[in-house]
């Protein structure tokens, strides 16, 4: 195996580390690997030297290829058109009037969803169509029957609200055994000799994983909630 085509983790750990332009980081690491990796630099450089036709040629294949990710997209002006109607604000007003609701409570069980979903290989959840106008909003109406959250705390349980969201997608995403996650391992374990190890064996060790990663989560949650109502009591 030539491990040289791993120095592209390595150039896009130091670029974000350098917080170098993201989209300019991930395009070099992806041609000096191919370059590494013994690919045509003709196939490499394609679009972007053949002119603007070969580009869009490609971008046109490449989604044609791929329109079912597309689908993704059509979510979004139905949750445009939700937040433009009130869609946020009604979630707040139906937190705030649940007495046992708080912050930590709504993300730790948007994650344990999230990972349920996971694990049946259902696609329920996201930060566009979750997050953003759900999740958050809950966590922040609750956070506000405490007392007033400032811009600090606010801005502490937008990150824990999106947390909540990549814990439960990242950790739980193997449980299903025909994931792509769970093929890519066996897949790639079988080029290393070891082709004993079956999809079910990743996805049943990776159950005790999202269990862990849920309660870590649960117990951030659980500080996050602490510290909000420290906030709250500091303003009576």
């Amino acid at each position: 195996m030539n491990y040289w085509v791993l120095i592209g983790i390595l150039i896009i750990v130091i670029g974000f580390a350098l917080k170098l332009d993201s989209l300019a980081v991930v395009l070099f690491a992806g041609i000096v690997t191919a370059l590494i990796g013994a690919f045509n630099i003709n196939d490499v450089l394609g679009s972007l030297t053949n002119g603007f036709d070969t580009a869009l040629t490609t971008l046109g294949s490449a989604f044609v290829n791929n329109r079912l990710m597309s689908l993704f997209f059509l979510t979004l002006p139905v949750i445009g058109i939700g937040e433009r109607y009130g869609l946020r604000e009604r979630a707040m007003t139906m937190i705030k009037g649940m007495k046992v609701a708080t912050s930590g409570r709504i993300l730790t069980f948007y994650q344990a969803i999230r990972e349920v979903a996971g694990f049946f290989s259902l696609r329920l959840g996201g930060h566009p169509q979750f997050v953003r106008p759900l999740v958050e909003p809950m966590a922040q109406a609750a956070a506000e029957v405490e007392g007033t959250v400032d811009s600090n705390l606010e801005d502490e349980i937008k990150g824990a609200a999106a947390a909540s969201e990549n814990y439960g997608n990242f950790f739980a995403q193997n449980t299903f055994l025909a994931s792509s996650g769970v093929l890519l391992i066996v897949g790639t374990l079988a080029d290393l000799g070891y082709g004993e190890v079956t999809a079910s064996q990743v996805a049943l060790w990776s159950l005790p994983v999202a269990i862990i990663a849920l309660l870590l989560a649960g117990v951030q949650f659980y500080l996050l909630d602490r510290k909000i109502k420290a906030n709250g009591k500091g303003q009576e």
